[in-house]
């Protein structure tokens, strides 16, 4: 999936969180994605800042493969974090 349609899915789906009020529910189904780019924030804001790094380099998926974890292991471990993060905001759902 390219830009275009990558882009306008997250739009739309941002869009029908904010229409049913579930933007909390949102940031944790996709914790993945907000943990990703938290860490090219602060990447950033680190280097800008204090002319350091936190991360060999982000996004932090690819500081986990510098630090030479295989690719297919950081895969899986981001699966089970994002099955993890589900689960969570299932049990969320439960507790309303």
């Amino acid at each position: 999936m390219g830009d275009v349609g990558s882009l306008s899915l997250g739009g739309c789906l941002g869009t029908m969180a904010v229409l049913t009020k579930n933007e909390f529910l949102f940031v944790l189904i996709g914790g993945i994605f907000v943990i990703e780019a938290v860490s090219v924030i602060l990447q950033v804001g680190s280097f800008k800042l204090r002319g350091k790094r936190i991360f060999k380099m982000a996004p932090i998926h690819h500081h986990f493969e510098l630090k030479g974890w295989p690719e297919t292991k950081v895969i899986v471990r981001f699966w089970i974090i994002s099955l993890v993060f589900a689960i969570l905001a299932l049990v969320t759902l439960k507790l309303r």
